[in-house]
């Protein structure tokens, strides 16, 4: 990125809305919360997606992969675009374009126009790097970890606020005279039109730095562009710790997708739930999102008064490892309470763990922010992915090895036979999902920082600060 004297808060008054660095935390905190609950707005409705537009059990599956691998790309390319024409520009086009398939696909008549707006709705999942890069602009090192990590909860919150949100916008429409099977149309068209207003919000209420915008710093030579201080994307790529903390944030945020995707029916066939006590169950730990993140953040910026940069990165290793055990531990128990004592530590500790991640973020490339929040944001959707396809193909190989087993012994024993397969195949997945977290938070201890960096980061814990 671009050299600049930034006049950035040092403190996140939440109430302080003349503060330039605050109203844009809320509003860029707001925008992520919007795009999450866009994001996944679809799924409360999937039966009835499934029954409208006919989709297979393949085409099912295949709409949530689209719908991950396209935040992949997304977020690689936005990091990089925050760089160079600055977050408010980024997240406006975002809100703007992103509003789009969220609006079509209420609109869509065949499972293939579904796919590809669901292919496209992804897309919106790279508003989390433009926050994190926002904030990173706009707070000093004492609280940058706690400020990254709070919009970044409250974004979060928005994936599992959906749950309740969707459905209860289905039943306002409903109550205006919509037909029950046309009303998840009309609630994503409602989610896609509320994401473009904000859009237009976020373009005259926000700036890019406390100081003004990139176009008018630039070109009233506040902003100098030189040669020596543009960061082409290969360099960022050529940082080994960039790399590492995309393995940890594929360790973190991305394993705490997978956990609670597939938490629902693991409750259900290991203690025998009924699906909307496990469903509740699963909820209540996304709600945690609101503070557990922000502890992450916040004691990676207290480690970091104490530590320096290192001690950030110790944090990391630590809560990192801490979540890896509690899975383990999670994975091997056969009682209920303890299991969801076990799963309340596992919620705190890996959501810590995501705060903590980009409260070392900030300091691995000042001059591009957004290039290694956009890497690094993009680990957790592939660390999803690829841990999503272990638990799916290690349940799918138990459950048909149950079924063929007990051929002609009835349906109930056959279902409490495949029940008791996937349990056991999710929970040995858990197992071995939990060790590799804890290898990752032991080789997060190899990200170094110079002796420049550090005396960098201390000066700059007092910087001018900005208070309107």
């Amino acid at each position: 990125m671009i050299n600049l004297e930034q006049e950035k808060s040092t403190t996140l008054s939440l109430l302080n809305f003349k503060n330039v660095s605050t109203r844009t935390f809320w509003i860029t905190s707001i925008s992520f919360f919007l795009c999450f609950f866009a994001w996944f707005g679809i799924v409360p409705f999937m039966p009835d997606v499934v029954k409208d537009l006919g989709l297979t059990p393949d085409q099912k599956w295949n709409s949530i992969i689209l719908a991950v691998s396209g935040t992949v790309f997304a977020r690689l390319l936005i990091g990089k675009l925050c760089d160079k024409y600055g977050p408010r520009l980024c997240y406006t086009w975002l809100l703007i374009l992103g509003s789009i398939p969220v609006v079509l696909c209420g609109l869509v008549q065949t499972p293939t126009q579904f796919l590809v707006c669901r292919l496209f709705i992804g897309f919106i999942g790279a508003s989390f790097v433009i926050t994190q890069v926002h904030t990173s602009l706009m707070f000093a090192p004492n609280i940058v970890g706690t400020a990254n990590a709070t919009s970044a909860g409250w974004g979060n919150l928005g994936g599992g606020a959906n749950r309740l949100g969707m459905p209860l916008i289905a039943a306002a429409v409903v109550a205006f005279g919509v037909a029950d099977a046309e009303a998840w149309r009309y609630s994503m068209v409602i989610a896609g039109v509320v994401c473009f207003l904000m859009g237009i919000v976020y373009f005259f209420f926000t700036k890019d730095t406390p100081k003004g915008n990139f176009k008018e710093l630039e070109a009233s030579g506040q902003m100098v562009v030189s040669k020596k201080d543009q960061i082409g994307f290969l360099e960022v790529l050529k940082d080994y710790r960039v790399w590492i903390l995309f393995v940890v944030y594929a360790a973190s945020f991305g394993i705490e997708l997978t956990v609670y995707g597939t938490m629902d029916d693991y409750l259900q066939n290991t203690f025998q739930l009924e699906r909307v006590t496990a469903g509740n169950i699963v909820l209540s730990f996304a709600l945690m999102n609101i503070f557990a993140r922000t502890l992450g953040g916040y004691f990676g910026d207290m480690f970091g008064k104490l530590r320096g940069l290192r001690g950030r990165v110790l944090f990391l290793s630590f809560i990192l490892a801490l979540q890896g055990i509690m899975l383990i531990s999670f994975s091997s128990t056969t009682s209920l309470i303890f299991g969801i004592v076990l799963l309340i530590l596992f919620s705190l500790s890996v959501q810590m763990a995501e705060g903590a991640t980009f409260s070392v973020v900030p300091f691995i490339n000042k001059k591009a922010i957004g290039s290694v929040s956009g890497i690094v944001g993009a680990g957790g959707n592939v660390g999803a992915f690829l841990a999503a396809m272990l638990l799916k193909s290690k349940s799918a190989v138990a459950e048909k090895a149950a079924i063929s087993s007990n051929l002609g012994m009835g349906e109930d024993v056959i279902k409490a036979a495949q029940s008791a397969a996937s349990s056991a195949a999710v929970s040995s997945g858990y197992f071995l999902i939990g060790f590799v977290v804890v290898v990752t938070g032991i080789v997060a201890l190899s990200i170094k920082f110079s002796n420049e960096e550090e005396t960098e980061e201390v000066l700059e814990f007092i910087p001018i600060n900005a208070e309107s």
